[in-house]
Parts: structure tokens; sequence; C-alpha cells
């Protein structure tokens, strides 16, 4: 069997726009808020979420670390809703997302997120679960709680992609 290799290129505004919105305060819009005391970076994802009671969650995802080669045999994505991740430790993780190919993943793209860049999945994009990098780290995490079936997984047949260089 061959194992299609993937390039993992860096994460961007422009690279990443297909698939949802790069989280990061670099070229963000800054309010000043709290009489001057606090700096808020304004609107940086956009959290989409249907469905009857529905409702967004915020969480903290707790991620093992992963080292290179990294086999992608399966992506996931989220009918009902948008998935945010932000590091908090200011560690660098891996972002594997694919287009929509007729219900099934298209052809995977891998990006590097440096430890003070996020990522905010739109609904229904394929992605693969939380990378992590370089030690076990916590995210911030907002997604959608609530009534429905929010979850559906794709595993490839036969085949995975393999990542040897991050």
């Amino acid at each position: 069997m061959t194992i299609p290799l993937l390039a993992v290129q860096p994460l961007t505004r422009a690279a990443f726009e297909p698939f949802g919105d790069v989280i990061e305060t670099d070229g963000a819009e800054v309010r000043l808020i709290n009489n001057g005391t606090t700096q808020r970076f304004h609107d940086l994802a956009k959290v989409d979420v249907t469905g009857a009671q529905a409702r967004v969650l915020v969480n903290i995802f707790r991620g093992q670390a992963f080292a290179a080669p990294i086999d992608i045999a399966m992506l996931e994505r989220h009918p009902l809703g948008s998935q945010a991740f932000y590091p908090l430790q200011e560690r660098p993780f891996l972002v594997v997302v694919a287009q929509d190919d007729a219900g099934r993943p298209g052809q995977p793209v891998a990006f590097r997120a440096q430890g003070n860049q996020g990522v905010n999945y739109g609904r229904n994009v394929w992605h693969h679960p939380l990378i992590a990098l370089d030690a076990v780290s916590d995210f911030l995490v907002v997604d959608r709680g609530g009534a429905g079936d929010n979850l559906e997984e794709f595993f490839f047949k036969d085949m995975v992609y393999r990542i040897e260089t991050i």
C-alpha cells in the first residue's frame, strides 16, 4: 500500500479561509474596555450553532502530544456547529482539514499552528481530532451543545495519509 504524504504548511488566514477562521491577536480589531485597563481583541471567530435548544459550550481539552510520523486514518466534522481551538500554553499544534467531496473528506491539508494561533473550524468542515505537539497541552475549545447529533466520523478504508515532517 502506498501512503500519501501530507506536507505541513504554515497556518495563515488566507490559506485556512475555506475551512474557517484563524484565531490570533495579530491584525485584530482592538478595543479598550474596563475604563481602559483591558484590551479586547474583538470578534476573532464566527461561532456558528444551529438546531433547537442549541447552546455554545466553553471547554478545556487536554491533548496528548504527538510526534512524527503521524498517520491520518480518519477525519470528523460537526454538522450543527463550528468548533474553535486555542492553545493555552503557547505550544504549536497541527491542524488537518479537508474540503467535503460528496459527503466524504477530499484530499487532506495540514497546517502547523504557532502557539499564539488558534482555529475555528466552520460547521461541516472535515478535520482531524486535536493533534498537540511537544508536550501535553491544554486548549480552550468553544463548540456546540444541546440536542442533536453533532459528530460525524469518516475512516479512510485501506489507506492512511502520513505526516513525516512537522
